[in-house]
C-alpha cells in the first residue's frame, strides 16, 4: 500500500479524471462508529487540486474536516517527517483541527507505515506535532486558554444552546473563536447529554465574528456520573457545536480542548487531564497541560480506504 500510495497519491488518467487516495477514520476512539470521523486525502503537491476542488470535497465527504496531507520534505511518505496540512470542513477552511490532524498521522503511521516515531505537520495554526506511543498517538497544539466573557448580548446563543440559563455558572472566550459555557458542579452528565441546542438558530441570532463554535463542560466526580466504563473519573466532559462552520455538533474535538483543558488545568490546579466528550458517538482524551502548549493523547481507527476520482 505504501509503495502504491507513493507513486500514485496524484494521477492523471486517460480520460482526464484524476485519481487521489481518500481515507476515513474515527479519532479519539479504538474502535468504529465512535470518536470523530475525518476524511484524509494524499497529494503529492499543493498543485494537484485546487482550493475550490479542496472545498468540494471536503461537501462531498460531508464530514466535519476534510484534511489534505502533502509532504515537504521529501516525495515520500513513508520516510518523510514533515507535512503540509490543511483543514476544509463542509462550507469552509478551519485555522486548527485537532481530530482531522490525528486521521492523519494514524493514516501515515498504520496505513502508509511512516518509519518516524514523531511527525511535524505545518499548518494555518503554525507547527504541530504528533508523535506515537503504544496504541496512542499524541498531538502537541498551541494552548488557548480562554477569558471570562461578559454575557450581555449573548443571552439568546446562551438559551438556545442549555435551554435553563440557571444551570450556567460561567462564560468564557478564546482567541481562537470557541465560547466555553461551564455549567454548575451538580449538574450530571446525563442533563448534558440531554441538552438539544437549537442549532439551526444559532448562527442567526449572534453574527458578531468573535463566536465561531460553542462548547458546553461540566466538572466531573462520581456523584454526577462522570465516569468510564471501568470506573475512571473524567476530570471534565463536555459537548461542542460549531453551526458556523456547518458543524452541528462536532462528536470529539481536539481544537476545543485546547481550550477546555487550559480552562480546566486552572480551574482544578492540575496539569493532567482525564476528559470526555458527550457527543452520541464519543470519544476521550488523556491530556497534559504546558504553558503554552498542550497535549492531547488518544487513539484512532482507519475504517475507509480507497480512490476518489476527480
Amino acid at each position: 500500500m505504501a509503495r502504491e500510495v507513493q507513486n500514485n497519491s496524484f494521477k492523471q488518467l486517460e480520460d482526464g479524471k484524476r485519481k487521489l487516495p481518500m481515507y476515513t477514520v474515527d479519532a479519539f476512539t479504538n474502535a468504529a462508529f465512535s470518536g470523530n470521523p475525518a476524511a484524509v486525502c494524499l497529494l503529492h503537491s499543493e498543485e494537484d487540486i485546487n482550493d475550490s476542488e479542496r472545498q468540494k470535497l471536503g461537501a462531498e465527504m460531508n464530514l466535519s474536516e476534510t484534511a489534505f496531507v502533502t509532504p515537504l520534505d521529501s516525495k515520500d511518505f513513508l520516510q518523510g517527517s514533515k507535512f503540509n496540512l490543511r483543514w476544509f470542513t463542509p462550507t469552509n477552511e478551519v485555522d486548527l483541527c485537532g481530530h482531522a490532524t490525528l486521521a492523519s498521522a494514524a493514516v501515515l503511521f498504520y496505513e502508509i507505515g511512516n518509519r518516524n516515531d514523531r511527525l511535524e505537520f505545518s499548518s494555518r495554526s503554525g507547527p504541530l506535532y504528533v508523535s506515537r506511543s503504544g496504541d496512542k498517538l499524541t498531538l502537541d497544539f498551541p494552548l488557548n486558554p480562554p477569558s471570562p466573557k461578559n454575557q450581555d448580548g449573548l443571552e439568546s446563543l446562551l438559551k438556545l444552546v442549555v435551554g435553563d440559563m440557571s444551570l450556567i455558572q460561567e462564560v468564557q472566550l478564546s482567541k481562537n473563536k470557541k465560547l466555553l459555557i461551564r455549567l454548575n458542579d451538580d449538574v450530571k452528565r446525563s442533563q448534558l447529554e440531554a441538552l438539544a441546542p437549537r442549532t439551526t438558530e444559532m448562527q442567526g441570532c449572534y453574527s458578531g465574528g468573535d463566536i465561531r463554535g460553542v462548547g458546553v463542560t461540566v466538572r466531573g466526580s462520581p456523584a454526577n456520573g462522570c465516569t468510564d466504563s471501568m470506573g475512571g473519573v473524567y476530570d471534565f466532559v463536555s459537548r461542542y457545536f460549531a453551526p458556523w462552520l456547518g458543524i452541528p455538533e462536532d462528536p470529539v474535538t481536539g481544537s476545543w480542548h485546547t481550550v477546555a483543558s487550559a480552562y480546566w488545568a486552572k480551574e482544578l490546579g492540575k496539569k493532567e487531564l482525564y476528559a470526555r466528550q458527550c457527543s452520541s458517538r464519543g470519544g476521550e482524551l488523556w491530556i497534559n497541560v504546558g504553558e503554552e502548549r498542550v497535549s492531547l493523547s488518544g487513539q484512532a481507527v482507519v475504517n475507509l480506504k480507497g480512490t476518489f476520482y476527480l
